[in-house]
């Protein structure tokens, strides 16, 4: 029996639904949809994330948008086992400068518990923690930030993120890169198990406590071939850095949400919230362009939560959740849905209590 993992730095770690992430994860979803004849970039502008903006280095996306796309792409591609395949599709290049820390960095083990320690920064939907066995074993466990999440966009982070890394490790340590075992949480897929096999090249357990990688000491000593102690530590001083504001940036974000939450079904306008934080408007537009955003998507991603909520209650009817979120009335609560998931409220509904009893 491992032990629970070690809690990993604490601004590497925290992550909520509310947080931004490098769109990493899109990137290479667009690239493995394209191979598969499906195109996501109208998902993509419809969420408010076009071609320029994804090019963009100083990009962040919500947890919300980044969901988003993933249900949708699972639906359009019809691959329950999409995550696999994103997760194989990855470069440690995709990372930008953490990806080169960790290509510095001295051992394997070293590498991932850097990785865990600025996660925040590569652009993860997962939350990563590390922990060692009694025998010596390394494991990286993956959580999810939320766990009332879609079940189908759950399975595919889990997978994406674990055969990621499984990938990247090849790239950094040599092709024979093997873990002991890799653990899912969930039940045996019904379909294209031997893909598990062929990507791990390992035993694959489902049902397992927790979703995770364990490695034997050997492998996770091995050397990365990039080592470069100088390198390394001078990447290290530049990602501190970066981390430092992304603090600060997410902190913005979610004080905002829980001022939007708390005011609905009123919004309060952007000049009301400039002056809650004693700051000029031109500052707090400047500030949500730093992250990524604007206050317009900040709001419509927590009426977007709240439908999702009460829709949750069957004793509600759309016109008391269209009042309740802040809507004039049901039509542009339809109008809303339709542009959020491509449905009516009605199907959502009846998606989202298949979801929860799912869950029970």
């Amino acid at each position: 029996m491992l032990p629970a993992p070690t809690p990993a730095d604490p601004h590497g770690t925290n992550r909520s639904t509310s947080a931004t992430i490098q769109p990493n994860i899109l990137r290479y979803l667009v690239m493995v949809a394209d191979e598969r004849g499906v195109d996501l970039r109208p998902l993509l502008s419809q969420v408010g994330l076009d071609e320029t903006l994804m090019r963009s280095a100083a990009l962040r996306v919500s947890y919300r948008q980044g969901s988003a796309v993933i249900r949708r792409a699972l639906e359009l591609t019809g691959d329950e086992r999409l995550g696999l395949r994103v997760g194989a599709a990855q470069h440690l290049t995709a990372w930008g400068l953490l990806g080169f820390a960790l290509l510095a960095d001295d051992t394997l083990r070293h590498a991932i518990e850097t990785g865990v320690k600025y996660q925040n920064l590569s652009g993860a939907m997962t939350v990563w923690s590390t922990g060692v066995g009694e025998d010596g074993a390394f494991f990286l466990r993956a959580d999810l930030p939320d766990p009332a999440i879609d079940p189908s966009v759950a399975s595919f982070l889990i997978e994406e993120g674990l055969a990621s890394v499984v990938t990247l490790s090849r790239l950094a340590v040599g092709p024979d890169f093997a873990p002991r075992v890799v653990e899912f949480s969930s039940s045996p897929p019904p379909r294209q198990r031997e893909l598990y096999g062929a990507l791990f090249g390992c035993p694959v357990r489902f049902r397992a406590p927790a979703d995770r990688i364990v490695i034997d000491p050997a492998w996770a000593r091995a050397a990365m071939h990039g080592r470069d102690p100088v390198t390394y530590a001078s990447t290290l001083e530049t990602l501190d850095a970066q981390l430092a504001s992304r603090t600060d940036q997410q902190d913005l974000l979610e004080v905002l949400e829980v001022s939007v939450a708390q005011s609905l079904p009123v919004i309060p306008s952007f000049g009301e919230q400039a002056r809650r934080h004693a700051t000029s408007e031109r500052t707090l537009r400047r500030r949500l362009a730093d992250c990524g955003t604007t206050y317009e998507a900040l709001a419509e991603g927590v009426r977007r939560e709240r439908v999702e909520q009460l829709l949750l209650r069957p004793e509600l009817t759309l016109r008391d959740i269209a009042h309740r979120a802040g809507f004039s009335d049901e039509r542009a609560l339809r109008r809303a849905v339709r542009r959020w998931h491509g449905t009516s409220p009605v199907q959502l509904r009846e998606q989202l209590l298949r979801a929860a009893a799912h869950r029970e």
